[in-house]
């Protein structure tokens, strides 16, 4: 067989990463999918640990620029594209030779060959992506100037955001553009963080102390968690430093009653048990079942003990045994705009109807789970969103409503931004992520 037919047949025969990873955004921004998940399915096929990171680096960066992206391709078009994987095949090609270290003939090519069982589809790929680039900075300073294309981010975000923080907003929508940094929480019950930086050190990792958390560690850059001495014996975990704020906050006490409501992963859970090995008893609740085994993966892996529950948090009547807890953490669910550096797909995922009926679920979580406070009880509410219609106006309205209920302070002045209620962690401030937390005490 001849040198040159050889070549194609491979050619032809391989992986297409850039189709895989077109197929992964369509399932995000047409069918709703997580990122998290739509990788997952496209990986059970496919071997190559070089081809998964590739993927992923190409479908997280599409998700943080898919806005800015698709203003650029509709510069390029006279007329929409019709066919769905097509667009994002364009848009794939169009990430690549903005924002990744891929050589343009090979970005094109590669791109082009992931429409091949489409032949118009060829001619139409290859002459956007080559017009791209003769008309690259024209392009650019056009998406620039558009102030939903430069932020790259749907046009309510950027609006609720900007009425929540004027003076904050643009520093906000530029850190969700950035990848988050890899944040550690050091198991202190097992070993100092003087000296899991020091085995850090001997591995050649460079890592700094978070002042402010006294478990918090900073990666100067990310690793893959099982290159990280002592991760599989549990003296450490991977937890953002405003997460990390949460056991301090909740005070616990020896010999105490402990709820955390949707608990799921169980990074909270399980920091709590690490401060306080002395607790009566903890309960950790959450809804999804596949979500609580990943807490009973994790809690078997630092081997520390709770009580793991299935159930609806709005309905404790359905698994609540009658004893008062004197902690309760409730991790609400929300928007998620805190984290949008970790989960850029929540761009694509979120609408702006969303709000109101997370306000209404936190609000009936809240509801529910306060008559499970023993009196003199703390509630710690938290969520990782920067919105205060889900943070301090939400807890502002439980106070009105529950005369038992007064707010205690976080005094501090090494985070955050003290609001009318609770304190609000804005994204990227301390390389954290967004983060609000309202402390409650029962009269």
């Amino acid at each position: 067989m001849p040198i040159l037919l050889m070549e194609l047949n491979s050619v032809e025969n391989s992986v297409n990463t850039r189709l895989i990873a077109a197929r992964v955004i369509l399932k995000v921004w047409q069918d709703g999918q997580s990122l998290t998940a739509a990788l997952d399915e496209a990986f059970l096929t496919l071997d190559s640990s070089k081809d998964q990171a590739f993927i992923q680096a190409l479908c997280y960066g599409v998700c943080r620029y898919y806005h800015r992206l698709d203003f650029i391709l509709n510069q390029l078009l006279d007329k929409p594209l019709k066919d769905k994987i097509v667009k994002s095949v364009a848009i794939v090609g169009l990430y690549q030779l903005k924002y990744m270290r891929v050589k343009p003939y090979a970005a094109v090519s590669e791109t082009v060959l992931a429409v091949n069982n489409k032949p118009w589809a060829k001619a139409v790929i290859n002459g956007l992506l080559r017009n791209y680039l003769r008309e690259q900075d024209k392009l650019e300073q056009k998406a620039d100037a558009d102030s939903y294309a430069a932020l790259s981010h749907p046009k309510w975000i950027i609006d609720k955001i900007t009425q929540d923080w004027p003076q904050q907003a643009a520093d906000c929508l530029r850190e969700n553009n950035q990848q988050a940094p890899m944040s550690l929480r050091v198991n202190l019950s097992r070993i100092s963080r003087e000296q899991y930086l020091q085995k850090l050190a001997e591995q050649s990792i460079t890592a700094i102390a978070v002042s402010f958390c006294p478990s918090a560690i900073i990666l100067d850059k990310p690793i893959a968690v099982d290159l990280l001495a002592g991760f599989a014996e549990g003296l450490i975990s991977v937890q953002d430093t405003a997460a990390q704020l949460a056991a301090g906050l909740l005070d616990v006490q020896a010999g105490q009653r402990v709820l955390d409501v949707c608990a799921a992963p169980g990074g909270k859970t399980l920091h709590i048990l690490e401060q306080q090995p002395q607790l009566k008893e903890l309960v950790a609740v959450d809804i999804e079942a596949p979500r609580m085994q990943r807490v009973s993966e994790n809690l078997q892996r630092l081997n520390l003990p709770a009580k793991l529950i299935t159930g609806d948090a709005a309905k404790p009547q359905d698994w609540w045994d009658g004893q008062l807890f004197e902690r309760i953490l409730l991790d609400a669910p929300c928007s998620a705009l805190g984290v949008i550096r970790r989960h850029p797909d929540i761009k694509l995922l979120r609408r702006i109807e969303d709000i109101d009926a997370l306000q209404r679920l936190q609000k009936s979580i809240l509801a529910a789970i306060w008559p499970l406070l023993a009196p003199g009880g703390i509630l710690l509410y938290a969520t990782c969103s920067i919105l205060k219609q889900e943070n301090e106006h939400q807890i502002q309205a439980f106070l009105a409503e529950h005369k038992d209920a007064t707010e205690l302070p976080i005094m501090t002045n090494d985070w955050g931004v003290a609001g009318s209620c609770g304190r609000q962690i804005l994204t990227g401030e301390s390389a954290m992520d967004g983060f609000y937390y309202a402390r409650l005490r029962k009269s």
